[in-house]
């Protein structure tokens, strides 16, 4: 890499250029981060402990809540950290290895939520089987599989990126490293590797969202041969999932569906899926779930109990 890049520390424009905004940002988003990791580590917490929780719906949720903290903290503490700094930088293998750590953990994520949605399909429309379809070996083979699949993805975005010279200049107008970005300060025509970003990233997103649309669309349609009590536990459960998918999905293709020339006007969109809905998940979740509130609450029950005693 050394032979073909003059460039070995980049600087990010961040999200604004007045210090006092940033500095607005920073009191903003730093609860913001506090609430993603506390959200998403109560419900690994509940999760693990709770012995009403031990279906697969909640054993993906676990992986879920871990997901969203690790994809989260790939981003937000430097982002952070750099909103109370003058010159944002960061050294060229460390913007690679953020740019690894992002997409491998947002593919997992993506194929989490598609595992989830399977999860309900098979709880719904074949309920009868679902103990034996969704058995214990296969819902870990299901979470190794997103892992693996994420980590496919990720490796071909790097091998993508890590071949393009960069010789300056070397200010990337973004808060974190992502590949559009780093593909418009390459110094070569980087048309071939926009079309691989935009078959891995674009169009894998938006074919994985029609396939979770398409997979609650039938499972709404099965609702009709439910009990009124069943049809309202599982459009609360389903709506709990799609509200997720939406909040993910929608961001995610409104900028890797868009040409690279159009990127710098997206930041903002890019802050409410890296900062703002890893921490609205556990929420949802929480909220429309009246088991996992339970469970919550017997948990924090007895952490007080034990404490008073």
């Amino acid at each position: 890499m050394a032979n073909k890049n003059n460039v070995t520390e980049l600087i990010f424009t961040s999200l604004f250029q007045d210090p006092e905004v940033q500095r607005v940002c920073f009191v903003v988003f730093l609860p913001v981060y506090l609430a993603t990791v506390v959200g998403n580590g109560l419900i690994m917490l509940t999760v693990s402990v709770s012995k009403s929780l031990r279906s697969p719906m909640y054993f993906f949720l676990g992986y879920l809540s871990l997901v969203e903290i690790s994809y989260s903290s790939t981003i937000v503490p430097k982002f952070i950290t750099d909103l109370l700094t003058k010159i944002k930088t960061i050294s060229l293998e460390g913007c690679l290895t953020q740019l690894f750590f992002f997409h491998f953990l947002g593919v997992t994520e993506i194929l989490l939520l598609t595992v989830m949605a399977y999860d309900r399909y098979v709880a719904i429309c074949k309920p009868l089987h679902y103990m034996t379809i969704m058995s214990q070996a296969v819902c870990h083979l299901l979470v190794a599989g997103s892992w693996l699949g994420g980590l496919i993805h990720s490796v071909v975005q790097i091998l993508v990126i890590v071949q393009l010279p960069f010789c300056g200049p070397n200010v990337i107008d973004h808060y974190f490293c992502d590949l559009h970005p780093l593909l418009k300060i390459a110094c070569t025509d980087t048309f071939v590797e926009g079309v691989i970003v935009f078959v891995n990233s674009g169009l894998f997103s938006v074919i994985s969202f029609l396939v979770l649309v398409s997979s609650y669309i039938v499972i709404l349609f099965n609702l009709r041969n439910h009990s009124a009590e069943g049809r309202r536990k599982a459009l609360s459960t389903c709506a709990s999932h799609i509200t997720v998918v939406v909040l993910f999905f929608g961001p995610a293709i409104f900028l890797y569906m868009r040409p690279a020339s159009t990127f710098t006007e997206d930041k903002l969109v890019a802050v409410f899926y890296t900062v703002i809905t890893p921490m609205m998940n556990p929420i949802i979740y929480t909220l429309r779930n009246a088991e996992v509130k339970n469970a919550v609450r017997r948990l924090w029950g007895k952490k007080v109990n034990s404490g008073e005693e």
